[in-house]
């Protein structure tokens, strides 16, 4: 039987006593300049079990603190074991159906994905690859976390391209036959929640299913490339999760190369797979802002490197300083996207001045983090999704923080979990 890299795992949800209003949160990579967030969701949460317990919010990962707070997490995750929290289902998927804050419901299916057949490198050919740039030194203290972690709790999710929806959707029409395992609210505008235990009979359709979108990849001929590896899993959130768990395993082997680790858990990782053609799947910029520089001197340089100027070009974006707003288009491009050619730019002169650069969703948002911080917002033009696969598959992996897959409100929230010792 042909598999893909992603395939059935043993998952651990909480059991039904359990109150998964309070254990579901929002994943680690939002809200990183709005510590209010986090404040708030610790209030909500309170004394009971919860995912926020097992986590750490990435505005804490500079911390002084943080190598405490990481002992903590590892400590309560082998609590939260002996006090049989979780039940544990053995190869399984889970059907999960997210109702967004709008109303429009999110598909997907639980898995694990195969670290194998996942490289992050820019010119990646393998089976899962990532959609933008890796930044290593985000690595370690992530790994840091995973390391004598029991449980790994993910916020990845996988995009597969299935324009005719032959995968994931047609479990929606037989949702009333499978097993209900969970159903929420979940916190602070988030929507709501529900997972369902799929069947072996229905686990391989899907690997059927995914098994011949492999076989069928348009892209691959529609760019020449018949006979080249297939991009079958592209990465949407997540992707330094993704990059850390890889990073672990391969630590690993090299710590033991005598050992067979070819079926050890640390091998996989827990993902959520969904198709790009989902409806509320809306690609946003993910916007620029850039504090602790002198303004003038980084917008003086700004328009020499890019030559901007106001006559109309294919890359523009909008610039706010001082309460001032200026919309430029770029006349010296150094990358296909704006994105990337306005990123290119910083990352040099942050280096060569310092200062600090923050990625931040939602345009209002950045604009009163701009003044708030007396910096500058940077306001980035929207991605389409469908060019996502074949940008990726031509040009390898995005400027990183390039798009995002909607509001921070809908992003993922975890609940499942899975042994990875």
């Amino acid at each position: 039987m042909k598999k893909t890299a992603f395939s059935a795992a043993d998952i651990l949800v909480p059991n039904d006593k359990i109150d998964m209003k309070k254990w579901s949160v929002i994943a680690c990579d939002q809200y990183t300049s709005e510590p209010e967030y986090w404040e708030k969701t610790q209030k909500n949460v309170g004394d009971a079990p919860s995912a926020l317990n097992l986590i750490l919010p990435e505005i804490y990962l500079e911390s002084a603190d943080v190598d405490k707070i990481i002992e903590k997490i590892h400590t309560v995750m082998k609590q939260y074991i002996e006090q049989n929290i979780f039940t544990e289902y053995k190869d399984a998927m889970i059907y999960v159906r997210r109702t967004q804050g709008n109303g429009i419901v999110r598909e997907g299916i639980i898995g694990k994905i195969d670290l194998e057949k996942y490289d992050f490198n820019k010119g990646s050919v393998s089976e899962v690859r990532a959609t933008e740039a890796t930044v290593v030194e985000r690595i370690p203290p992530r790994l840091k976390i995973r390391k004598g972690a029991p449980l790994e709790l993910p916020h990845i999710m996988i995009l597969i391209d299935d324009p005719e929806n032959t995968v994931i959707e047609p479990l929606g029409a037989s949702a009333g036959s499978f097993r209900k395992l969970y159903s929420t609210e979940l916190m602070m505008d988030g929507g709501s929640i529900e997972g369902y235990l799929l069947d072996g009979e229905t686990q391989n359709k899907i690997n059927d299913a995914l098994c011949n979108l492999a076989e069928n990849d348009a892209f691959n001929k529609k760019y020449g490339l018949d006979g080249e590896p297939v991009l079958l899993y592209a990465m949407g959130d997540g992707n330094h999760s993704l990059a850390t768990a890889k990073e672990y395993y391969q630590q690993l082997k090299a710590s033991r190369p005598e050992a067979d680790l070819s079926n050890h858990p640390a091998r996989y990782a827990l993902v959520e797979i969904v198709n790009l053609h989902s409806p509320a799947l809306k690609f946003e910029a993910i916007h620029r802002l850039v504090y602790n520089v002198d303004c003038d001197k980084l917008i003086s340089e700004m328009n020499g490197t890019l030559g901007l100027s106001d006559n109309p070009s294919e890359q523009f974006f909008e610039y706010i300083c001082g309460g001032e707003s200026h919309k430029v288009y770029i006349g010296k491009p150094s990358s296909n996207l704006t994105v990337g050619s306005l990123q290119n730019f910083l990352d040099r002169y942050i280096s060569e001045n310092n200062g600090k650069i923050d990625y931040i969703h939602g345009s209002s948002n950045v604009k009163a983090l701009a003044a708030e911080k007396n910096g500058i917002a940077f306001i980035l033009p929207d991605m389409d999704k469908v060019d996502l696969f074949p940008t990726v598959i031509k040009d390898g992996a995005l400027p990183r923080k390039t798009f995002s897959m909607g509001h921070a409100d809908d992003k993922r929230f975890y609940i499942e979990a899975r042994a990875i010792l």
